[in-house]
């Protein structure tokens, strides 16, 4: 139960970040005008960055390869992402609430890699594989 169950959790937390990833790969010009519009300097290069972040931080989370490095960037790109794009407190009324809900999921997905920076990837995962044929 406990291998299903953290490479379930891992699949939730990583599926996020790459669907961001790709999206934003679909949609560059707007995703670069609300970057902009959010006031970020540098847009072209952020933007690439947030991609290969995202898409390849999080692939590498869900097949648990440097599952601790993978969660822990992760952890850290949401920090800034977070503070930035979802600013409730200084938001529109009519969007702080959503802002507000977004900032909290956030928080949560920030809970959930910072435990896996914490404890690994578990058991379902290619670091455990790794480490099982090193210690054969």
């Amino acid at each position: 139960m406990k291998s299903f169950a953290t490479a379930l959790g891992r699949a939730g937390l990583a599926s996020i970040f790459i669907l961001s990833g790709v999206s934003k790969l679909g949609s560059l010009g707007a995703t670069a005008g609300y970057m902009a519009a959010k006031g970020m300097p540098f847009v072209g290069f952020f933007l690439a960055c947030a991609i290969a972040i995202e898409i390849l931080g999080g692939v590498s989370l869900l097949l648990g390869w440097q599952g601790r490095a993978a969660a822990l960037a992760l952890a850290i790109f949401l920090v800034p992402t977070t503070l930035i794009f979802h600013g409730f407190w200084a938001a529109p009324a009519a969007e702080a609430q959503i802002q507000m809900a977004m900032f909290v999921k956030n928080v949560a997905i920030f809970g959930g890699l910072l435990f896996i920076a914490a404890n690994g990837a578990g058991p379902a995962s290619i670091d455990a594989r790794r480490a099982r044929v090193a210690g054969a």
